[in-house]
């Protein structure tokens, strides 16, 4: 049985409510200030209570250095992996150049001849940006959130 993922409606309501938040490295608190990784720690504060795991302290190059996936790993341990056709309210991983490892998230908020997506990036507030070709070329992985952890 293929697991229920969380209702789109949900998600994109909680995700927006960030939108505006400063951008803070490493910080996960709405209205106060997020990285991209701790605007999807703070979606899923709300929808399901505590995180899963305790977030290490990280670099602004992640584990670039070292090729390590970390990203991606955290998100295959508690997120479902999407394959169908890109939906709203998917959590999108992305490498930011041909060869690096994921460390960029965001959250796909519109789908269609317009496709947007919801993150958060240094120098900018929260924001709602187009997901363009450079952006959907850049995707690595696709999640959906799961529906009751």
């Amino acid at each position: 049985m293929t697991p229920l993922k969380m209702p789109t409606v949900r998600v994109l309501d909680v995700t927006r409510d960030w939108i505006g938040t400063p951008y803070r490295h490493q910080a996960s608190r709405i209205h106060a200030g997020t990285d991209c990784l701790g605007l999807l720690r703070g979606v899923w504060r709300t929808l399901y209570g505590a995180e899963p795991e305790v977030v290490p302290a990280y670099s602004q190059d992640w584990a670039e250095p070292q090729g390590d996936e970390v990203l991606l790993r955290a998100a295959l341990r508690y997120l479902l992996p999407q394959r169908a056709a890109l939906c709203a309210g998917d959590v999108l991983l992305f490498r930011m150049r041909d060869g690096a490892i994921a460390k960029h998230v965001g959250i796909c908020s519109q789908v269609g001849n317009s496709p947007k997506f919801i993150h958060a990036y240094s120098g900018h507030a929260v924001t709602e940006s187009p997901l363009s070709q450079p952006w959907q070329r850049r995707i690595v992985a696709r999640f959906a959130f799961p529906l009751g952890v």
